[in-house]
């Protein structure tokens, strides 16, 4: 049987309460946050005993987003969800018509193995630093980010749970 909570990914963390009235500011971790975060979304949370969150409202004005869920009611109970992380099953994200785009957390976890077939274990984390997309490993006790190109990682196996990588020279110097 299928892990369970494999079956959700990670679209927001919960940040700090606004004001007095059970307002929190969310940090997004997604493409489209008005859907995933529109009024009467239900959404699933880590740890699980904080949840389900229902969105009641959701004001994306200013550079913050900030979220009012049901049942929260006061700056308390909202500063208890502070850290939690808001989960959307993985089934219900839209299909990606681009055969070389992949959902970031469809790659975490993924075997990363070199051309010559060396083992560098698990992609631990996908990060976007100033527009560009880097996997991060954990290579000999520290972590290692590589540059998520075609010329540096030309296949990614979702299905086969690995993603090859061809590192020019020095990538892993230290």
């Amino acid at each position: 049987m299928a892990d369970p909570d494999a079956e959700f990914v990670a679209v927001g963390r919960i940040g700090p309460a606004r004001g007095v009235r059970g307002d929190v500011f969310v940090e997004p971790w997604t493409d489209d946050p008005a859907e995933r975060f529109a009024a009467g979304s239900v959404l699933r949370t880590e740890p699980v005993e904080a949840g389900p969150l229902t969105v009641e409202s959701a004001n994306f004005g200013g550079s913050k987003l900030v979220l009012h869920f049901a049942g929260v009611e006061d700056r308390a109970a909202a500063a208890a969800l502070h850290s939690v992380r808001l989960m959307f099953p993985a089934a219900a994200r839209p299909p990606l018509e681009d055969p070389d785009e992949f959902y970031a957390s469809d790659l975490v976890g993924l075997t990363a193995r070199a051309v010559s077939g060396t083992d560098f274990g698990p992609v631990r984390d996908v990060l976007n630093l100033a527009g560009a997309e880097y996997l991060v490993l954990d290579i000999d006790g520290r972590e290692q980010l590589v540059p998520f190109v075609t010329a540096i990682v030309p296949t990614v196996d979702v299905a086969g749970g690995v993603v090859v990588i061809d590192p020019p020279d020095g990538l892993f110097d230290q």
